[in-house]
């Protein structure tokens, strides 16, 4: 008896050591999630916004949409399979009545990705989404010109335009391009909008973003 216990708890050991050594991209993070809404209650049907860094770092969001009720749950690195994964986790819970999207950028960075395959992915997340919140407002903000990621232009330029299509023809959708609005008019970037990293944005950047989209956000 006692040599089967020792065989099980050496088994649990290895599985526990298996899974530290093998845990999904941003696991942590996503439980850390977790147990802050454990301690602290979310909003009840809240405008949810939803996807990598630019969502995560923007700080001051559920204070300058209070009046919309909305919940930021950004996951920073996060490409769109990964909020693809954790939707169970990170979207679902929260009954929203609207999820504004921010992810894809990351994705650009991949040898092999093209336009399509950010296109496809993006098309695979937002089916998982409507099979589980078929009428829920979904708004879409186009991937931004990264000064940092300038030799991936091309691609995100075609990725958006892809997207861009493909919604039109879904309902409940909006499809917000920050992109133009955060270049030149003679279409050079603008550093003045983004922090060292040439990647994350400023207050400045944001202030684009908020006005952007907040035209699009359901009022209780």
């Amino acid at each position: 008896m006692r040599k089967h216990i020792i065989i099980i708890f050496l088994f649990q050991i290895i599985f526990i050591s298996a899974f530290a050594q093998n845990k999904p991209n941003f696991w942590d993070d996503v439980q850390a999630i977790k147990k802050y809404d454990q301690m602290f209650k979310s909003p009840i049907n809240p405008i949810l916004f939803v996807g990598s860094s630019s969502i995560r770092k923007w700080d001051d969001l559920a204070y300058i949409f209070s009046e919309y009720k909305a919940l930021n749950r950004g996951i920073g690195g996060a490409v769109i399979n990964d909020i693809t994964f954790y939707l169970n986790d990170i979207v679902f819970p929260y009954q929203p009545r609207q999820i504004v999207l921010y992810v894809g950028e990351n994705d650009l960075t991949g040898e092999t990705t093209t336009a399509d395959s950010v296109l496809n992915r993006t098309i695979n997340l937002y089916k998982l989404i409507r099979a589980k919140l078929p009428t829920v407002p979904i708004v879409y903000i186009s991937m931004k010109p990264s000064p940092s990621r300038d030799k991936f232009r091309e691609k995100a330029i075609a990725a958006n335009a892809l997207i861009k299509q493909y919604l039109s023809t879904e309902k409940n959708t909006a499809f917000v391009d920050v992109y133009s609005l955060m270049l030149t008019k003679d279409g050079k970037n603008r550093p003045e909008l983004f922090v060292g990293d040439m990647l994350h944005m400023n207050a400045s950047g944001y202030a684009i973003w908020q006005k952007a989209v907040k035209p699009y956000l359901l009022k209780r």
